[in-house]
Formats: C-alpha cells, sequence, structure tokens
C-alpha cells in the first residue's frame, strides 16, 4: 500500500489530545518542518547495525531513561549524572557478557506519554489528563490541562540541546573508559551493597591494568575516549512525528529525524492504527511494546507489517508482562517468531508490568519483583535456545525515591522523601547500577557455566 509520511492521518488513532485551536498547531508543525533534524539518517543506520548484532548474539541492548521528560528539571547536570548512570551500567554489562554493549537513552524526546483515561478526577474536578510536556502542564487547573501547540516547539528546543550537550559529553572524554570505572569504584565505596561487587568491580580494575600493562590506553586507542550514544523515545504524538520526518539525500529513504529509535506503545500498537501506519514507512529502528494481551497472530502480523524483509536490527520486541506472568506469556511468543523466522531483538522492559499502589498512596515499583521478571526473561531464553538480547528501564541520575527496595531499602514512608516523577517511578542512580551488577553477575556465571568453568 501506498506510504507517505501523512498516510497515518486517515487511520484510526488512538491517545490523542483535543487541541481547541487546530489552527494554531497546524502553524506550529508547519515549523518544525523547516527547523534542522535532531538526528541523521546514517546514525540511525549505524544503530540498526548494531541492533542487527545483538539480534545474533553477538550484542547486548541497554536502553534507559526517563518515564517522562520534564521542562522543569532540564539540566545540563540532569543530563550528565543520567548519562554517567548509564554509562557505568555498560561497563559492567559488558564485562558480565563478554559483548559489546549498545547504549541507547529514553532522552532528547521522550515527553509524551499514553494514559489509561482521558479524563483525571480529584474530589470531584474532572479535567483532561496530563499528557506529557509537550502537550500540556502537570498542574491540576483548567489552563494547564488545556493542549497548548507551543509545548511541541519547547520540546524540540531542549531536545536539541539536550543532544548537543549528549553529544559533547561522549566525544570529549568525558565518556573515557577509566573515568567510567573510577565512578563505578567510588559508587561501590558508597553503597550498602559494597561487599557484594568487589567481585566483580575487581576483575574489571585487572582487565583495564592488563590493558595499560599492554599499551592500550585512551591515548594510543582513540575509542577508549568515546563512545556511541543513541536516543529514542516512543512515537506517540505522530504530528510532531510527521514534522520531523525528513528524506535521505543519500538513500532516497524517510527517516523521522527526531531520534535514532523510536517504539509503538501497548495501548496505540493496532495493525490498522494510524501508529503502526506511520512507522512501518520510516527506516530507523523500531521497538514496539508486547504485553500480556498481545496474541500470536497480532505478533506475527506486526512483525511482517514493519519488518516486511525481515532486516536484522529493524525490529525489537520490549516485552513487558510483570514478574507473575514472564513464564506464561514470553514462551509462546518466542516461539511464533522462531516459526515465522522472523529476527527480532528481545528486550526485557521490567517496569510496567510491576507497578503498585503502595499503603501510602504513591504509584511505586519494587526492586525484587524487577530483578525478578529480567531474572525469568534471561531464563525463558535460555530453555528456550534463544537469546535475551537487551533490557530497558526506566530510571534517572538523580537520587530520588519513587522504587521500593534495593541496597538502600527504600521503604513506603521514603517515598515521599524525594519522589519526583512526573509520571512513573524510576529506579534511581543507585539502584539502576546495583541492577547491573546483579544482571552482569548472573550473565557472567552462565556464560563461564557454558565454556565449561566455574565463574
Amino acid at each position: 500500500m501506498a506510504w507517505s509520511p501523512e498516510s497515518w492521518r486517515s487511520k484510526p488513532i488512538l491517545q490523542v489530545p483535543t487541541y481547541p485551536d487546530t489552527e494554531a498547531l497546524a502553524a506550529v508543525e508547519n515549523r518544525l518542518r523547516t527547523h534542522p533534524p535532531l538526528v541523521f539518517a546514517g546514525e540511525a543506520r549505524n544503530l540498526m547495525s548494531n541492533l542487527a548484532q545483538v539480534s545474533e548474539g553477538k550484542a547486548f541492548l541497554l536502553q534507559g531513561g526517563d518515564c517522562a521528560e520534564s521542562f522543569a528539571e532540564f539540566h545540563a547536570d540532569n543530563i550528565r549524572d543520567t548519562l554517567r548512570v548509564l554509562l557505568q551500567m555498560a561497563v559492567v554489562l559488558t564485562f558480565g557478557g563478554a559483548v559489546p554493549v549498545v547504549k541507547v537513552g529514553r532522552i532528547a524526546g521522550q515527553f509524551a506519554k499514553p494514559r489509561s483515561d482521558d479524563f483525571e478526577t480529584r474530589e470531584g474536578v474532572c479535567l483532561p489528563s496530563y499528557r506529557g510536556d509537550n502537550i500540556n502542564g502537570i498542574e491540576f487547573t483548567p489552563e494547564a490541562r488545556i493542549p497548548d501547540p507551543a509545548r511541541l516547539m519547547e520540546g524540540y528546543t531542549q531536545s536539541a540541546a539536550t543532544l548537543n550537550l549528549l553529544r559533547a559529553f561522549t566525544n570529549g572524554g568525558y565518556a573515557d573508559l577509566h573515568n567510567v570505572h573510577r565512578w563505578m569504584l567510588g559508587f561501590i565505596a558508597g553503597s550498602p551493597a559494597s561487599e557484594q561487587f568487589k567481585g566483580l568491580a575487581g576483575r574489571v580494575s585487572e582487565a583495564l591494568d592488563f590493558m595499560r600493562a599492554c599499551g592500550i590506553t585512551p591515548e594510543s586507542v582513540p575509542q577508549l575516549r568515546s563512545t556511541d550514544f543513541y536516543t529514542s523515545h516512543e512515537a506517540l504524538f505522530l504530528g510532531y512525528e510527521q514534522a520531523m520526518t525528513r528524506v535521505d539525500s543519500t538513500s532516497g529513504d524517510w527517516y523521522d529525524t527526531s531520534a535514532h529509535m523510536v517504539w509503538i506503545g501497548d495501548r496505540t500498537r493496532q495493525l490498522d492504527g494510524a501508529h503502526v501506519e506511520f512507522c512501518r514507512g520510516i527506516k530507523n529502528p523500531l521497538g514496539f511494546k508486547c504485553g500480556p494481551s498481545i496474541t500470536n497472530d497480532g505478533l506475527a502480523r506486526l512483525c511482517e507489517t514493519l519488518n516486511p524483509d525481515n532486516l536484522p536490527g529493524r525490529i525489537t520486541l520490549i516485552c513487558r508482562f510483570g514478574a507473575d506472568k514472564v513464564e506464561e506469556t514470553l514462551p509462546r511468543l518466542i516461539r511464533v517468531i522462531k516459526r515465522e523466522g522472523f529476527s527480532v531483538v528481545w528486550s526485557c522492559d521490567p517496569m510496567h508490568g510491576n507497578t503498585v499502589k503502595s499503603g501510602t498512596g504513591y504509584k511505586t515499583r519494587p526492586f525484587d519483583r524487577i530483578l525478578a521478571e529480567t531474572r525469568t526473561f534471561f531464563d525463558v531464553h535460555r530453555a528456550e535456545g534463544t537469546h535475551a538480547g537487551g533490557v530497558h528501564f526506566e530510571m534517572t541520575g538523580q537520587n530520588v525515591t519513587e522504587c521500593l527496595g534495593g541496597a538502600q531499602e527504600i521503604s513506603e514512608e521514603d517515598l515521599e522523601k524525594r519522589y519526583h516523577t512526573h509520571c512513573d517511578p524510576r529506579l534511581n542512580a543507585s539502584q539502576s547500577i546495583e541492577l547491573a551488577f546483579l544482571l552482569a553477575e548472573s550473565i557472567r556465571a552462565e556464560r563461564m557455566k557454558d565454556a565449561g568453568f566455574t565463574a
């Protein structure tokens, strides 16, 4: 069927805000079409090539960042801190898996959020739901909840500034492997679980010392001073995504230049819907969320529709079940993909299926359930003879108290101390790195076992 960047407009669509001034919205979208791309087609192709390696078990995907970026928390320090945590997680996972880690942030565009209800009611007052800072405001007032097209321009501006800083950090020496390792050692020194992680950290130190003795230093090998870092977000508000979609001058293909990778959410993956229609025509790497409700036929048809040529690295299946539903749901999906011969990246999102309400009224996620879903995800793939290719976390570099547990033993009473999220609860910096250590130790133990060694 014929596709164009606007063909989605003829399809049924969900999760769309109602703008009172459609002319103002059209004017903003037209302005965005004239603005420079945020990312380049060649970068998106590089990411797809890296993800192809993940699909073959030769690399690992680490995708993480804010549930929803906010205009109020836009600050260079916050961007730096989130990047630093992701870099530390990547080093730990690289050592554990003995493969390169592909680093993709939920950043520089993750502003819009799907909602389970179009309206929110508080104390008898009903207002439109908050849909992310590039749509409306989080304040519970009639004025703030009106969708404002000007917010799309603010989202573009903040995304551009974020990308500029990320490129400076990742290519200017900040991401030096030895810097990252020093940060990791600092984390271990201050962690309540320091004894548990000293062994793996010590082996990383030994590896770096050996490299240095062999003359492999940041001065002799410039790659040790920089790293590739990619951006991603949910392609939810399609007017913005269309405005950022451009023809690549070298290939003639269409790319959504708002991010290197975009994904379709669990609520918007209808085969005949607008979001699938838009994404099937762009050449970026794509993801779509797989929850317990996805059917075998639905999974197969989505893969066929979004990747008719079965290109490796094109599709990432972001699985979000809940710790108690992985063993029930994941095996049948794996068998569908194997039977049909689809090339995909299997990634575990252990956040969304493990959201609960605390006794103190806060939406939260228990660390133990997040870890349990991730480990079960790996166990199921091992049993099915397939490759668990990556993880997808909602996390932040800040010291928030939004998820229960971990070595810090965050309790329900602690949640109110630093509960800053604009949407869903996030792992804090310490919990994120702790989770990476626990996964790395598990992956390394299995790898050593397969090789006939004792970990």
